[in-house]
């Protein structure tokens, strides 16, 4: 099996330490790590500039307000003038994801990776969560918030990721049927949590066991 291409999707909520805990995941088996690294990439597939893949990111409201996005954003792409769509854009970003699977073991995080290769051997679909205290901790450190206004960010961005993954995959965000396993960062620790979705993934993949050397800093 260790010849074999492997696909770890994870989802997280904000401040978890999902993104943290995907890479460090990434360069223990070998993988491609792929966040806002999608967004290159459909951008490319698509003819469309990055921006705007940037700005409509795990957003379902695509074109709530299309008159004010300037057409330099469209790249060359023949969909500006008659195929542009949300849906559009999401096929983008999908190809971009398949065809990365393809290539290469990946580990992706979030923007519905877990359904697009739904068909796709060889995957595993990770949901790391964590205690609001802690969440809200580092996302107050990251972004300079007080706790009101980051309590306020967490809420409004995961509402919208919710939105978009519910909407898109015909599942329900975070909720434990939707993954093959689902953890609380805050159990465990950040390091703690890593040894544990390695080892998961071992046992998923039949892969030898080998030590975690990386140090995961919160």
């Amino acid at each position: 099996m260790e010849d074999k291409k492997i696909i770890i999707n994870i989802g997280r909520q904000i401040g978890s330490g999902g993104r943290v805990i995907a890479r460090q995941l990434a360069e223990q088996f070998g993988c491609k790590f792929y966040d806002k690294e999608l967004l290159n990439l459909a951008a490319k597939e698509s003819g469309f500039c990055e921006k705007f893949f940037e700005q409509n990111d795990e957003h379902k409201g695509f074109l709530r307000s299309l008159f004010h996005i300037h057409g330099s954003l469209f790249g060359e792409s023949p969909y500006y003038k008659n195929e542009f769509s949300q849906e559009s854009l999401y096929q983008f970003q999908s190809d971009a994801i398949r065809k990365a699977a393809e290539e290469s073991s990946c580990v992706f995080v979030g923007r519905t990776a877990d359904y697009v290769l739904r068909d796709m051997k060889n995957t595993v679909s990770i949901f790391i969560s964590a205690n609001i205290d802690q969440r809200l901790q580092r996302v107050c450190k990251r972004h300079g918030f007080d706790r009101a206004t980051g309590r306020k960010y967490i809420h409004k961005q995961e509402e919208e990721r919710a939105s978009y993954y519910n909407y898109y995959t015909g599942k329900t965000w975070g909720a434990a049927e939707s993954y093959d396993l689902c953890i609380n960062s805050s159990v465990l620790g950040l390091e703690g949590t890593l040894d544990f979705i390695a080892q998961f993934i071992r046992k998923r993949f039949d892969l030898q066991q080998r030590e975690i050397h990386s140090e995961i800093k919160p």
